[in-house]
């Protein structure tokens, strides 16, 4: 059996996450980021899901999506409410999982061409 490499038909893809680091193409990130299937925006401030506030959001928001997805880390964490608040304001929805989990529900939900935005927070 011949294996070939498929890679996806937009620009930034995750090869995997965890609460330490994240693997976006070829590239190791060690620090808190955002992904949309045409952008990578490192060195995103938020380390902690639970503190939280809305201007959080706003390098997610800024990319117009229809869903953000939230990576918590390691482990499953929520955001407050108000944070949810914001995304439900403005029609957009918002699924909170761990990076692992963030991860996989990323590359499906962009290879299905939708409009999707994720945010990792990486603890290290």
């Amino acid at each position: 059996m011949q294996l070939h490499l498929e890679r996806p038909d937009y620009e930034y893809f995750l090869r995997g996450a965890d609460g330490r680091h994240a693997l976006v193409n070829d590239r190791r990130l060690e620090t808190s980021f955002v992904i949309a299937p045409d952008r990578l925006i490192g060195n995103w401030p938020v380390r902690d899901v639970t503190a939280m506030v809305p201007g959080d959001l706003e390098p997610l928001l800024a990319l117009q999506p229809e869903l953000v997805v939230l990576g918590s880390g390691a482990t499953q964490q929520f955001p407050p409410p108000e944070v949810l608040a914001a995304c439900l304001s403005r029609g957009i929805g918002l699924e909170t999982m761990t990076n692992a989990a963030a991860a996989r529900t990323f590359n499906v939900l962009a290879s299905e061409g939708r409009r999707v935005v994720a945010g990792f927070v990486i603890t290290g």
